[in-house]
């Protein structure tokens, strides 16, 4: 562990989960920012933390939650978060546009995710007041732009169920118009199917949407 003034930064989900285990027990508040369902859950302390923090927290306890977009392309995933809303009582939003992975406990602590670098990820647990105001007032914009998580999943339900074959069919470079007789669909109607599938993977390129299915292993 590495510790300055008012940051402290721990390496690996392992040492965050020895580090704020306690935190997150005893947390009234929890706000939380993520692009996918892995930052911040390794499989012990997913488990854990959920255990500790159903049988611990505070009564009137407030989970707010905010995933990127193209997570919901994934049909496990999104089903994930439903049941965590479900079970915890959160309230989850979804937006497109790119978010810093946080999570704030008591709007006093916030744990910043850092890069993943040769399968170990490392967080930066910040205290001081006014850096965690700044971070609570990017969490605070992002909430207040995002969609509630029912509204997007039925947004999102059509394209979801299209998202495979359409991938395949931008990764092979086949025409617009040979996709769209693939999927017996119109010309126009295949189009806006890929814009859709682009506005919710946050890209704003074809080859960009395929990077980003990439990343969340759609592809």
């Amino acid at each position: 562990m590495q510790t300055g003034e008012a940051v402290t930064i721990v390496h690996g989900e392992q040492e965050l989960f020895e580090r704020t285990m306690h935190l997150f027990a005893s947390a009234s508040d929890v706000a939380c920012a993520a692009n996918d369902l892995f930052t911040w859950a390794g499989a012990r302390m997913a488990a854990d933390l959920g255990e500790s923090y159903r049988h611990h927290r505070p009564a009137d306890a407030r989970i707010r939650k905010v995933y990127r977009s193209g997570m919901l392309l994934d049909p496990v995933a999104a089903r994930t978060v439903a049941r965590a809303r479900d079970l915890h009582g959160a309230e989850i939003r979804i937006t497109s546009d790119e978010i810093n992975e946080t999570i704030v406990l008591d709007r006093r602590i916030v744990i910043l995710a850092g890069d993943l670098q040769a399968g170990r990820r490392s967080f930066s647990i910040l205290t001081q007041p006014e850096a965690v105001q700044g971070v609570i007032s990017l969490f605070d914009a992002a909430w207040r732009s995002a969609t509630d998580l029912a509204v997007y999943d039925t947004q999102i339900a059509e394209i979801r169920e299209l998202a495979p074959q359409v991938l395949d069919l931008l990764g092979k470079g086949v025409k617009d118009e040979a996709a769209a007789r693939t999927l017996h669909l119109g010309v126009r109607t295949y189009r806006r199917r890929v814009a859709e599938l682009m506005d919710a993977l946050g890209a704003g390129s074809r080859f960009q949407a395929g990077v980003r299915a990439r990343e969340l292993g759609l592809v």
